[in-house]
């Protein structure tokens, strides 16, 4: 398995491209609590990007099985209006400098992806495109700020000429776990897809409504 570490300098970092104000760990109300505290306090860590070379474990395609929705669609129509405003009273951009910002990282014309087994479907207004991948490793990414980021990448193997020849996952975990969503990046060049830092499409389970998408995004 491929696994190396790379740098990116003078980009945000993708596995932290999502997160909001990390929600506050409960406090401590009696001493079996403390391991709980302590996984949240972790899980947020790694969510930003903190974390051990020694924490990061190789992942299957299962972990992505599913129906999912491009969030791109909801943006341009408003439905995430909430969640920039949310931004703008945490950050340091106006909601309208987040919505462009976003523009960007969601811009995609793939509206819906399927994940079933090995093989991955590519819905767009121009058709659909499959392919069946198999395990490349995964990519260690760190960037300007410090923090690092894992891409988990697959190749093709089999499948329509126009599906990619490889695609790649950010969701914010390191090991095996369901991803609840993800960003994903997707061409012929490997190597040239680690570069990729602008760009990332995002994508939710396909069942989730738009307010239960903006309170996901909220909550994180």
């Amino acid at each position: 398995m491929r696994k190396h570490s790379m740098t990116r300098i003078g980009a945000f970092a993708s596995l932290a491209i999502m997160a909001l104000a990390a929600p506050a760990v409960a406090q401590q109300k009696a001493p079996h609590d403390h391991g709980h505290a302590h996984a949240h306090a972790t899980d947020d860590a790694v969510y930003k990007g903190y974390f051990e070379d020694s924490q990061i474990a190789a992942r299957a395609l299962s972990d992505w099985e599913g129906d999912w929705q491009s969030v791109y669609p909801l943006l341009m129509g408003g439905a995430l209006d909430p969640v920039m405003q949310h931004k703008a009273e945490h950050g340091e951009k106006t909601a309208a400098d987040y919505r462009a910002y976003y523009e960007t990282g969601y811009r995609t014309d793939v509206d819906r992806i399927e994940i079933h087994g090995d093989k991955v479907s590519f819905h767009s207004a121009a058709g659909t495109v499959s392919g069946s991948y198999a395990d490349d490793g995964y990519e260690i990414l760190t960037y300007e700020k410090g923090n690092r980021g894992v891409r988990y990448v697959f190749r093709k193997v089999a499948g329509d000429a126009g599906a990619p020849a490889f695609i790649q996952f950010s969701d914010h975990a390191i090991a095996p776990v369901k991803a609840g969503h993800y960003h994903l990046y997707w061409g012929n060049d490997r190597a040239a897809l680690l570069e990729e830092l602008t760009n990332w499409p995002t994508y939710y389970p396909a069942d989730l409504t738009e307010s239960q998408i903006v309170a996901e995004m909220l909550a994180h």
